[in-house]
């Protein structure tokens, strides 16, 4: 799927993404839209204590910010597939509905796959 494909909001969360993985230097990037419009941004954290993905961070980074639900997901990565951790935790705050959209590092979505 060509990013010109994607609406205004999606493109916005995958450049997101991108730009995050790329400004920390990390193996992914993620982003995800609340249901405000609100965005979170975050990169993959690999601490000896405390390893998360990037998508893991950014729900976490809107829930501490009083996110109620997610409206969209993105992740940009090496990876052929969103993990099933990754999805639990966007169906946990957006449900089985909610769109992740997995892009390459060259910002290309790949994929696009339900939480559920």
């Amino acid at each position: 799927m060509s990013e010109n494909a994607l609406g205004p909001e999606d493109r916005k969360i995958v450049t997101l993404a991108r730009s995050a993985r790329a400004r920390n230097g990390v193996p992914e990037g993620a982003a995800v839209r609340d249901e405000t419009g609100r965005t979170y941004v975050a990169g993959s954290v690999g601490l000896d204590s405390l390893k998360l993905s990037a998508l893991r961070t950014a729900v976490a980074m809107a829930v501490a910010s009083g996110a109620k639900s997610l409206e969209a997901a993105a992740v940009v990565s090496e990876a052929g597939a969103v993990s099933d951790e990754d999805r639990a935790a966007v169906r946990d705050l957006g449900g089985a509905e909610t769109q992740v959209l997995l892009a390459g590092l060259d910002g290309e979505v790949v994929a696009t796959v339900s939480a559920g």
